[in-house]
């Protein structure tokens, strides 16, 4: 579950982080006057999506195709960013309304954008130095790894591409915690010295305490500053809560943003069932996460594109199956759908009533390929051939894929 920056910082407060004064707004009026409880001379104003790469990110209506395109990939383009440092409040005004309603474009949100629907009005500081840390489960390991580098603002990637050296790591026995000595290693790895390595050690301590009774999949600060007088703070704050510990935090119910998920992914979670969306052509629904990924791999390898991943599980009944068709057919760039299926703990027949149910309810109009093996499969394969509905059968993988992908070019 992910959240905005304003919401993080809430976290990390509770945890003992020192944060700046900040207000989230969402209307212009709103923002003016969280600039002007906030007091000072210069405020920032901060686009609220789940997406980073927001100061470099630029707003559709803003700017040329080509400057999208840029933001899209990552890079600074012509024109301000979702991140703007004002020193009025008119200013405040000004950026406010350029922000809210409009989509943002960055590296993360592709080049659809996202829409601005609220803002975060922080205080300024001045700003000696920017660094990047990440806490994060190294599964490998099986700990929890702090990570900082030197090269804060920029994009992590990145850095761990062309700079590995640059990343300096600490892995954490969850036993003991990250003990002081380890926080001073990652100070020193930063090149701090005096004051700011006895600052950098409270905050990393507190953010690590913020990771685990926040119970945070992911807790990133980029960029983590130092201030003129040696202070240690975190910028930014990118949250995702590990979705298998929800139970134990009701009150992450309020940080849900609806405005800002996938709907068919909301749609999917509501039915138990496993669906990300992707950018291709071609639906797929398929029982089992390795299956799914091949699946996808042999579209691709046939010339086309998966239109998402779809995991129904391994006891899905007629009513999963119908709700995952509806959540397929109801995006518009799906041309074609593709049923591959291993029955074991599922059976076969089960899905071909189900995948006929769902023919019928939803009036498909796209081509569909299903392929089944496994446990009752002669009975699901005479289920669909004597069903008289236009079902394209599909005795393998390789055959599946290329039907699908023949009956989407139209062959």
């Amino acid at each position: 579950m992910k959240i905005h920056e304003f919401q993080g910082k809430e976290v990390l407060r509770k945890h003992g982080v020192p944060t700046l004064r900040g207000v989230a707004a969402h209307t212009v009026e709103g923002a003016v006057a969280a600039a002007q409880s906030i007091g000072g001379s210069v405020w920032v104003v901060k686009s609220q999506v789940h997406a980073g790469g927001r100061g470099k990110g630029r707003f559709i209506g803003d700017v040329d195709d080509a400057a999208l395109d840029l933001a899209a990939a990552g890079h600074d383009a012509p024109g301000k960013g979702g991140v703007r440092v004002v020193k009025s409040i008119e200013d405040v005004r000004l950026a406010a309304k350029a922000m809210l309603g409009q989509r943002l474009v960055t590296k993360q949100t592709g080049r659809e954008g996202a829409v601005v629907h609220k803002l975060f009005i922080e205080e300024g500081c001045q700003i000696s130095k920017e660094y990047y840390l990440a806490i994060l489960l190294d599964r490998g390991a099986g700990k929890i790894v702090v990570m900082v580098s030197k090269e804060g603002g920029t994009e992590i990637e990145e850095v761990a591409a062309n700079r590995p050296d640059a990343i300096v790591k600490e892995w954490v026995d969850p036993l003991t915690g990250l003990g002081s000595w380890q926080a001073r290693n990652l100070a020193f790895g930063l090149g701090l010295s005096g004051k700011a390595v006895g600052n950098f050690v409270k905050i990393a301590q507190a953010l690590y305490r913020a990771f685990l009774g926040a119970d945070c999949a992911m807790l990133e600060v980029n960029p983590l500053i130092l201030t003129a007088d040696e202070q240690v703070l975190p910028l930014d704050a990118k949250i995702t809560f590990d979705d298998n510990a929800l139970f134990r935090h009701p009150e992450y119910e309020a940080y849900a943003d609806p405005a800002e998920e996938d709907p068919q992914e909301t749609e999917a979670a509501r039915h138990e069932l496993s669906y990300v969306k992707l950018d291709g052509n071609i639906g797929c629904l398929v029982n089992g996460a390795g299956l799914a990924m091949a699946t996808m791999d042999i579209i691709k390898f046939y010339g086309e594109e998966p239109a998402n991943f779809l995991d129904v599980g391994g006891g899905a009944n007629k009513e999963k199956v119908t709700a995952a068709f509806k959540i397929i057919t109801a995006d518009p760039a799906v041309k074609g759908i593709l049923v591959n299926i291993f029955g074991g703990i599922m059976k076969c027949d089960v899905i071909a009533e189900g995948v006929l149910a769902a023919v019928l309810e939803t009036g498909l109009k796209v081509p569909l390929v299903v392929r089944l093996e496994g446990t009752n499969v002669e009975l699901g394969k005479k289920i669909i051939a004597e069903s008289g509905l236009h079902v394209i059968a599909a005795d393998s993988m390789s055959d599946a894929a290329e039907k699908i992908v023949a009956a989407v070019r139209g062959a």
